[in-house]
C-alpha cells in the first residue's frame, strides 16, 4: 500500500442539487465521510488533488478538517453519465489496525497456453472483494493465466493472494475461461448442412370420392 494521501476538506453546511453544482464549479468534489459510529459529515475536496492521488493508486486518505485528521478509505466513487468525471465520493473512516472489506481490481498476467492452441481468453470479472488491514490494501490482485489451456477455467479460490489478504468473494467466482475461436462456415458447408426435402417416388393419386348412399 502506498503512503497515505493527505487532503484538506471543507465542511458543506448545505446540501442539495444546487449546492453540489456550485461546489463542482469551484473545482471541488462533494463527498460524505462516515463510519466508526460517528455522524456522517458532508465535505468537499479539491478535485485536482483527489484525482491525482487516485491516479497514483492511493486508497487510504487522511482527511483534514481544521486541525483534526481522520483516516479514511475511498469506499465508492460516482461518475457523470459519460463515466469520465468524478461527481461524488464516499469515504469511510477506518482504524489502521482493523480488518476491512474492500473491492480490488484484477490484473491478468502472462500469456495463456490456450492462445497457442487456437483459443482466446475471456475475462468474466474484473474485481474481487477481499479483507485486509487498511494499510495493506493492494492496488490490484495479479492473476497468472499462463497455465490456462483451451477448455480450462480459473476460479477465485484457485489464485494465491498476498500475505494478509483474505478472499471474501465466493471461491467459485469465475475469473477467466479459454475457448476456441469460432470460425465462419463457408457457403458449401452451410449448403451441406441444409436438410433436403425427401423426393416423392411414384404417382400421387387423388383421394377417392365417397359414393352418396342410395335413397330408399
Amino acid at each position: 500500500m502506498k503512503k497515505t494521501l493527505l487532503l484538506k476538506a471543507e465542511v458543506r453546511e448545505q446540501t442539495g442539487t444546487k449546492t453540489v453544482r456550485k461546489v463542482r464549479k469551484q473545482g471541488r468534489i462533494p463527498a460524505i465521510m462516515y463510519g466508526h459510529k460517528e455522524e456522517p459529515v458532508a465535505i468537499s475536496l479539491d478535485a485536482h488533488n483527489l484525482i491525482v492521488g487516485l491516479h497514483h493508486g492511493h486508497r487510504l486518505i487522511d482527511v483534514q478538517i481544521g486541525k483534526k485528521k481522520e483516516k479514511t478509505i475511498v469506499k465508492e466513487l460516482q461518475y457523470d453519465h459519460l463515466g469520465k468525471n468524478i461527481i461524488h465520493a464516499d469515504l469511510m473512516r477506518v482504524d489502521v489496525s482493523e480488518m476491512i472489506k474492500v473491492t480490488v481490481p484484477i490484473e491478468l498476467k502472462g500469456t495463456a497456453a490456450g492462445t497457442h492452441e487456437g483459443g482466446i481468453i475471456e475475462e468474466h470479472t474484473d474485481h474481487l472483494e477481499v479483507e485486509c488491514k487498511a494499510t495493506d490494501i493492494p492496488e490490484s490482485i495479479v492473476v497468472s493465466i499462463k497455465d490456462v489451456h483451451v477448455g480450462s477455467t480459473l476460479h477465485a479460490g484457485e489464485i494465491e493472494l498476498p500475505d494478509g489478504i483474505n478472499l471474501v468473494s465466493s471461491p467459485d467466482t469465475l475469473l477467466v475461461t479459454c475457448h476456441l475461436v469460432a470460425t465462419a462456415k463457408t457457403t458449401e458447408e452451410l449448403e451441406e448442412e441444409t436438410p433436403v426435402a425427401p423426393e416423392v417416388i411414384g404417382e400421387v393419386k387423388e383421394p377417392e370420392a365417397e359414393e352418396a348412399p342410395e335413397e330408399k
